[in-house]
């Protein structure tokens, strides 16, 4: 009898640490969030990067970071205008390339005085411009996207690191310690300040 009361108190005893305990983490969590004045917003990274697929910059804008915001539409227009630019040539070759198979003149049959036609690009050249042009535009449209995906994410990690606490309480600090046995070499070693 005395044995079940006895396990019947101690399981109740750690039933109520551990709610304690619960209580007493929330509460922290709370604590935590607030730092010296600062919030801390979860959703700060995620508006950053929703605001970024929206409209590209906007996320850096977002973090007031302005000066990356004409970054990021400068590499972005530039890589969709190689792709427009890879795709009109592409398709003027590929046109040639149709006429000149069906013995038609194209753009680059020259019609002489005589009557008679000289054709200043091969069939040859024509296919090879086809497959380098098309290989262009294609990369282009893949650093298009490489660099829509890659502004996503600096605006998110942008976000993230912007909450960081970086006050004093944290550092490194290179030292030089002195050796009581070699006066003359000194030691290089590394101090972490922590507070708490």
């Amino acid at each position: 009898m005395f044995l079940k009361q006895f396990i019947t108190v101690v399981c109740f005893a750690f039933l109520a640490t551990s709610i304690f305990a619960q209580k007493d983490t929330l509460e922290l969590k709370k604590l935590r969030k607030i730092k010296k004045g600062r919030i801390y917003n979860p959703l700060t990274p995620s508006k950053a990067a929703f605001y970024s697929a929206v409209f590209p910059g906007m996320g850096q804008a977002y973090n007031k970071k302005y000066w990356k915001t004409p970054i990021v539409w400068g590499a972005l227009g530039t890589s969709i205008f190689f792709y427009l630019d890879n795709n009109k040539e592409f398709k003027r070759f590929r046109n040639a390339f149709k006429l000149r198979s069906r013995n038609l003149p194209d753009e680059f049959t020259v019609i002489n005085d005589d009557g008679t036609t000289r054709e200043t690009i091969s069939i040859e050249t024509l296919q090879r411009a086809q497959e380098q042009l098309k290989e262009n535009r294609d990369l282009s449209l893949l650093s298009t996207v490489i660099i829509y995906v890659l502004q996503i994410v600096e605006a998110s990690v942008n976000a993230h690191l912007l909450q960081f606490n970086t006050d004093d309480n944290l550092s490194f600090e290179p030292t030089f310690i002195n050796d009581p046995i070699r006066i003359e070499a000194p030691k290089v070693g590394l101090t972490i300040k922590y507070n708490f």
